[in-house]
């Protein structure tokens, strides 16, 4: 029997200490092999001349170079998964997002203190990212030029009188690995007149906030991280905050966000599951669920009961997913009515609104 081939890791850190932890802990997991360090990108470089890893764990600042400017240069020539190591800083948070937004396939936070104890504490879930980032498509990495959304009809069906209490719609979004990138193009292609949107990234604290800034910033729509009793409305996308669940309940005629600290769902908080179990409950055959591209099976449970609840429901496709975990396994449990390429969403959704 062959033995299965180690995932091949470069750590590139500045900090000494960070990269002789992070390699005796690595070394430790039979699947991954930590092929070389280096304490910064010019080092990096002479080393990936000798031997391509399958994954890259990259520091942000760093003398001589910085590491945006090496995982541009790295994306642009052989795009390569990209974990970026970065500190629970709001300045972190910001470069972090430059970081996404110029292909890094993921984030793993550290503190600026007691770094030794936090890695060898979170020593599996680093495992865990590593392994996810080994198992991107590095294609959909990159991001995509903005082009036109395909035209998408939606069948028209009677809906249950048991709904007819409420004309307010609501789209819900689930999403994970690669959805930084997926989630820029899809809602950047939406006009004001899209219904109201939800939607759970999968991101630690503070980063959700950097995110919703940068979206906003690019999209027609208002976009922000979501507050707890924000009305749910035409033209604006609520991000869940990290470390919180984000849900819906009704006020009135109207859905309003609910957000709430809690227990992980699935390993993760926010969970699309919550989300999409809130949007079944409320908003019924009033809403559209999207499972996009991520890792693990969050999500498909909540999009099984939303679709049971009258809702329409999507599955990004396999081709234009950077790791297509999250929609398969909706597929896998029927949740899902339609499995479409992530250029034909905005028009589903615009279409959906109309």
């Amino acid at each position: 029997m062959s033995v299965p081939r180690r995932i091949k890791v470069l750590i590139v850190d500045d900090s000494a200490l960070v990269r002789q932890v992070l390699a005796q802990l690595l070394d430790g997991f039979s699947d991954i092999e930590v092929m070389a360090t280096a304490p910064d990108p010019i080092f990096a470089m002479a080393k990936m001349n000798k031997e391509w890893p399958d994954v890259i764990t990259l520091d942000v600042e760093m003398p001589r170079m910085d590491g945006i400017t090496f995982l541009k240069q790295i994306m642009s020539t052989r795009p390569t998964p990209v974990l970026i190591c970065s500190s629970l800083t709001e300045k972190g948070a910001a470069t972090t997002m430059q970081a996404m937004q110029a292909g890094a396939a993921g984030i793993f936070t550290k503190p600026q203190l007691g770094v030794k104890e936090f890695l060898t504490s979170n020593k599996q879930q680093f495992a865990d990212a590593i392994r996810e980032a080994a198992k991107t498509n590095t294609k959909n990495l990159i991001p995509r030029a903005l082009l036109p959304p395909a035209p998408v009809m939606i069948p028209q069906e009677a809906e249950p009188a048991a709904m007819a209490k409420t004309t307010e719609r609501v789209i819900a979004i689930g999403t994970s690995t690669g959805g930084t990138i997926a989630l820029e193009y899809l809602l950047s292609q939406l006009t004001t007149v899209c219904e109201g949107i939800v939607i759970v990234q999968h991101m630690p604290e503070k980063f959700t906030a950097a995110f919703a800034a940068r979206l906003n910033s690019i999209c027609s729509i208002e976009v922000r991280e979501a507050r707890h009793g924000d009305r749910v409305r035409p033209g604006l996308a609520l991000i869940a905050p990290g470390g919180q669940h984000l849900s819906i309940g009704r006020n009135g005629a109207y859905y309003q966000a609910l957000v709430k600290p809690g227990p992980a769902v699935n390993r993760h908080c926010p969970s699309v599951d919550v989300l999409f179990r809130s949007v079944a409950k409320v908003a019924g055959v009033n809403a559209i669920g999207i499972i996009m591209t991520g890792m693990g099976d969050d999500g498909a449970r909540g999009l099984l009961e939303m679709r049971e609840a009258g809702a329409r429901t999507f599955a990004q496709d396999e081709d234009s997913c950077v790791v297509f975990g999250m929609p398969k396994e909706a597929i896998k449990r029927n949740a899902v009515d339609y499995i479409v390429g992530l250029d034909r969403i905005p028009g589903i959704m615009m279409k959906y609104s109309q």
